[in-house]
């Protein structure tokens, strides 16, 4: 049996009430670039092949999802700032229980937070350990 080529993820559709508005509100967490509207998408480029494609939602509920975002170490004080300004409260853990706190599962860092929209948001310095 052959080796499979590995598969990426290309990109993905964050649906939201005011796209601007929510991808405006990552991209400035993350210290990224909202770009050019393609379509009905208005994407933000993650810089690793990635797309979150914002897709406005106008007649229906947007139902919560959940983003992980894997971060370097050295920008994640940054991104913790940032919401601080931004007026969002972020927690160490996913059923935002524990706010203005940090967690530090597998040897890192994390944080959750949530968007305009109500998706539950994760930075993290470090992949989770599967096993």
């Amino acid at each position: 049996m052959s080796a499979a080529p590995h598969i990426e993820l290309n990109h993905t559709v964050v649906y939201a009430r005011d796209r601007r508005r929510s991808a405006e509100f990552l991209a400035g967490i993350l210290g990224l670039e909202v770009g050019a509207p393609f379509g009905p998408f208005l994407p933000v480029d993650l810089g690793n092949g990635v797309t979150l494609d914002y897709y406005e939602l106008r007649d229906e509920p947007v139902q919560s999802q959940h983003y992980a975002f894997l971060v370097p170490e050295e920008r994640f004080d940054a991104m913790i700032t940032r919401l601080d300004e931004a007026g969002a409260t972020y927690y160490a853990d996913p059923r935002h229980t524990e706010p203005d706190r940090v967690n530090t599962l597998f040897g890192g860092r994390g944080a959750y937070f949530e968007d305009p929209d109500g998706h539950n948001m994760e930075i993290m310095t470090r992949p989770y350990v599967r096993t």
